[in-house]
């Protein structure tokens, strides 16, 4: 009797360490948002311009797709979510933050996205297509 007793024990125990380990974990996937901007330099995008500000969110954009792509992949594994959560998250956080200060200062700056089809106006002026005289 005595070591079904503590085989129970034993086994309650562990469901409990479980469920606590499960219950902490599902407070970090909230958590991120808040702490992101902690992770980032806040004067990095002060002296940006438009031109940079929109390449430089586009590109966190792509980053912030790439990272959440990799940790749905890694948690369709065994184990998933503990190595997406060691693996990534800590890029991913950094990244949104980086990207929440980068469109901070894009309303700051009052900046307008360029349209697709807009070429931009050449900086140099171009030479003329000269031909080489006719020989005689």
């Amino acid at each position: 009797m005595p070591a079904s007793l503590s085989s129970s024990v034993r086994a309650c125990c562990a469901v409990a360490a479980l469920a606590a380990a499960g219950f902490a974990l599902s407070g970090c996937a909230g958590v991120s948002e808040t702490i992101a901007p902690a992770f980032a330099d806040p004067a990095k995008y002060e002296l940006y311009d438009c031109k940079q500000l929109e390449g430089e969110r586009k590109a966190l954009a792509a980053r912030t797709t790439e990272l959440q792509k990799l940790m749905d992949k890694a948690e369709t594994g065994t184990g998933g979510a503990v190595v997406s959560e060691l693996a990534y998250r800590n890029d991913y956080v950094a990244v949104r933050g980086s990207a929440q200060m980068a469109d901070d200062a894009w309303r700051r700056n009052r900046c307008r996205e360029t349209p697709p089809d807009a070429t931009p106006a050449p900086s140099t002026p171009q030479r003329p297509d000269i031909k080489p005289a006719p020989k005689r």
